[in-house]
């Protein structure tokens, strides 16, 4: 995997330190303030650089976290009361009240 533009790594990261408390986007919502559809790019982004922001904040558009990071998400999520379903597989995150579009 090749690492992405600087310039839009810096833009993502700008954007994702932006979403309130509370809130999140989809790696698609990013990508769109950006002007971009490149949402698997703004993925790249916070696998290199994620760690710099709040990286929770950023969620697939089925409302779930990245594999992997489920459990420490899921601490973030709670004490920011951030609005979660229970699923299933775990839970996901209710887009429909939580998503951030600036």
């Amino acid at each position: 995997m090749t690492q992405p533009r600087a310039d839009f790594a810096t833009q993502v990261l700008e954007v994702v330190d932006s979403i309130p408390s509370g809130r999140v986007m989809t790696y698609g919502d990013v990508a769109a303030v950006l002007g971009s559809r490149a949402a698997r790019t703004v993925g790249q982004v916070m696998a290199y650089h994620g760690h710099q922001v709040p990286w929770w904040r950023v969620v697939r558009a089925s409302g779930h976290v990245a594999p992997g990071h489920e459990d420490r998400a899921l601490e973030h999520f709670r004490a920011e009361g951030t609005p979660i379903m229970e699923t299933s597989a775990g839970y996901r995150v209710n887009l429909r009240m939580a998503r951030y579009l600036p």
